[in-house]
C-alpha cells in the first residue's frame, strides 16, 4: 500500500499545479518571475518603488533600516538614495501624501503596499503594471485592463510608454472591451526593459510582503541538513536496536 501513496500524491500534485496554472492563464496574468532572492533585482526594485510609488503609497511595515539590512545596503545608501521624506533611518516607509488631498484628487487614499503581493500574488501586480493604457473617458487620463476604472494615474509612463486600446466589435446592449493593447508612443526604456523593471519592483513588492522568507530560506538548509542527519542516526540506532531481535 505504502509504494502507491508517492505516485498518487505526485498526480495529484502535477494536477493542482496545471489547474493553478491553467486558472492564471484564463484569467489573463502574466507570469512575474519573480525571484525575491535575487538581490540585485530587489536592490533596482527599491529604487523604481521610492522613485515612482512612495510619493503616494506606503509601506508601513518596512522600516528603511530593515530594508538596508536585507537588501545588503549601508545606512548611507538609504539615506540619500531611498529616502525621499525626510524620515529617520529607524522610522517606517510613510508616504507624506496628505489622505484628505489624495482623497480630493484621487477619489480615495491610495493604498498602503506593504501586503499588496500577499493580498492579490506577483503574477497580478506585475500584470497590472504592464497593462495600462490611455484613457480620455476617464478622469485620470489612464485606464487598466487588470483593473478598470483604476483611479491611479500610471507613475511609469516615462518609462514604459503610452499604450492605446484596441476594442473588440461590441454586441448590442454589450460594453466594448479591449482586446489588444498597442504601444503607440515609446517610453525610455525598451519592452523588454521595462518587463524586467517592473518585474524588480515586483519583486520588491513581494520581499516587503513577506521579509522573513528571505532568512526562512536561508534556514531551510539547515533544518534539511538536521533532517538528513537525524534520518540517518535513526536508521542506524534501528539497525543496532534490531540486530539480537529474530
Amino acid at each position: 500500500m505504502k509504494r502507491y501513496i508517492f505516485p498518487v500524491a505526485l498526480a495529484f500534485g502535477l494536477i493542482v499545479g496545471s489547474a493553478s496554472a491553467q486558472a492564471a492563464e484564463e484569467g489573463g496574468l502574466l507570469p512575474a518571475g519573480t525571484n525575491v532572492q535575487d538581490q540585485a533585482s530587489l536592490q533596482r526594485g527599491a529604487k523604481l518603488f521610492f522613485n515612482y510609488c512612495v510619493g503616494c503609497h506606503s509601506l508601513k511595515y518596512m522600516r528603511y533600516s530593515r530594508i538596508a539590512s536585507d537588501l545588503g545596503l549601508s545606512e548611507q545608501e538609504v539615506m540619500q538614495n531611498l529616502n525621499f521624506t525626510g524620515a529617520r533611518f529607524e522610522d517606517p516607509v510613510v508616504s507624506h501624501m496628505p489622505a484628505d488631498l489624495a482623497t480630493k484628487w484621487f477619489g480615495k487614499a491610495p493604498p498602503d503596499l506593504s501586503l499588496e503581493v500577499s493580498a492579490k500574488t506577483a503574477d497580478w501586480v506585475y500584470t497590472y503594471l504592464n497593462t495600462f493604457y490611455l484613457d480620455p473617458h476617464s478622469p485620470v487620463g489612464w485606464n487598466n485592463t487588470t483593473l478598470p476604472n483604476a483611479a491611479m494615474p500610471f507613475p511609469l509612463w516615462e518609462l514604459q510608454g503610452m499604450q492605446t486600446a484596441e476594442m473588440k466589435p461590441a454586441k448590442p446592449g454589450e460594453d466594448p472591451a479591449v482586446e489588444k493593447l498597442v504601444l503607440s508612443q515609446p517610453g525610455k526604456l525598451t519592452p523588454a526593459q521595462y518587463q524586467q523593471a517592473t518585474r524588480d519592483l515586483t519583486s520588491f513588492l513581494e520581499y516587503a510582503s513577506e521579509p522573513v522568507a528571505l532568512e526562512r530560506h536561508h534556514y531551510g538548509i539547515w533544518v534539511l541538513l538536521f533532517l538528513a542527519f537525524f534520518t540517518l542516526l535513526a536508521a542506524m540506532l534501528k539497525k543496532e536496536y534490531w540486530k539480537d531481535v529474530h
